[in-house]
């Protein structure tokens, strides 16, 4: 588990940095929008900082915006490396972030119950051997009260990439396959639906989840769309935001973002 979707994607350097970079940015901007939207809902409670946690953060991609914004942020992630790699950053940008390595299965004995405000599960459950389990161990560290921001790749995406790319009995098998693969090579390890989003949410004890498409056009278009029209990463941000919420559109985003509510 390295960098998350809340990091810079490759069209990242469309302005300088943190938070509006990452709203900026066609791959992000839509959990970007989602986070900031659910933070400001958290914090009218109190003014002091909210307390948020990121499993799996990598190197920072998520947290140090987040910290920017004035958030007490704490990565747990089991690389060294990456973790390194975030203090680095989080110096760059001025910002404090707390690094502490393990796995969702450790959250228990890094954190106090209950500790924070919102957790995030961004590009994990796809690699845990239990993804029932990993998402309980998220929830038992957030406050009553308090959100889980879970984001995961699509089954449905991964089959129609699969079919575009003319591998048509790779798109044929991932459909069929439980846990969404297309075979012994494929990298992904598990891809969900988002129905088995929200039954996985639903089944943790969470409440009132909100799913959304993430990259549903900025995966399909040629980079070659962008050249010559400075305005074109622009409006593809405000497509990606509607499409997003799209009753049809959303389902065949690269990534699925649920949000809920821990009662």
């Amino acid at each position: 588990m390295t960098d998350k979707a809340g990091g810079t994607g490759t069209d990242g350097a469309l302005v300088s940095s943190g938070p509006q970079r990452a709203a900026s940015t066609a791959r992000t901007a839509v959990v970007w929008e989602a986070l900031r939207t659910l933070l400001a809902g958290l914090g009218h409670a109190s003014d002091s900082p909210l307390e948020i946690v990121d499993v799996g953060g990598g190197t920072g991609g998520a947290a140090v915006p987040l910290a920017e914004l004035g958030h007490s942020v704490t990565v747990v992630d089991p690389s060294p490396d990456s973790l390194a790699a975030l203090e680095r950053r989080a110096a760059e940008a001025g910002v404090r972030v707390r690094a502490l390595q393990g796995e969702t299965r450790d959250l228990a004995d890094l954190l106090p119950a209950e500790h924070a405000h919102a957790v995030l599960v961004h590009n994990v459950l796809e690699y845990v051997d239990d993804p029932a389990a990993a998402l309980a161990d998220a929830v038992a560290a957030t406050r009553p009260g308090g959100a889980v921001s879970l984001l995961a790749a699509n089954a449905v995406a991964g089959a129609l990439h699969r079919a575009l790319a003319g591998h048509v009995g790779d798109a044929q098998r991932l459909l069929a396959d439980p846990e969404g693969r297309w075979g012994a090579g494929d990298p992904m390890p598990r891809r969900f639906t988002a129905e088995r989003l929200v039954e996985l949410v639903l089944e943790a004890g969470l409440i009132g989840p909100e799913v959304r498409g993430v990259r549903v056009f900025a995966d399909l278009l040629p980079g070659r769309v962008f050249e010559g029209d400075p305005q074109a990463r622009s409006r593809l941000v405000e497509l990606e935001k509607t499409a997003a919420v799209h009753p049809a559109l959303s389902g065949i985003a690269t990534q699925l973002h649920v949000v809920a509510r821990r009662p």
